[in-house]
């Protein structure tokens, strides 16, 4: 699944997928994909003042191979829900 994101995003230039967070994990990481299409990631930083949504762009950028000003998280904010979008530039 990351690797099909990966090739829509060098093909596109964009891509939006839905994500399910779980903070407060041992490491940040990729952890299943679920029923749903969206992707379950372990996020190690807590959900205290923004703290998981930074540590969960940082990972994703360096997933994807852009930089973090490129991962913006568009809905769900403040849940466990996200959906994220990454552009190329």
């Amino acid at each position: 699944m990351i690797e099909a994101l990966k090739q829509s995003l060098a093909k596109d230039g964009v891509v939006s997928f839905s994500i399910r967070a779980r903070p407060n994990a041992s490491r940040t990481k990729v952890t299943a994909v679920m029923e749903d299409g969206s992707v379950k990631i372990d996020v190690k930083a807590p959900a205290e003042k923004g703290k998981a949504n930074a540590a969960l762009r940082k990972f994703l950028a360096a997933e994807f191979g852009v930089s973090v000003s490129q991962v913006e998280v568009v809905a769900g904010g403040s849940g466990r829900r996200k959906v994220v979008r990454i552009t190329r530039s």
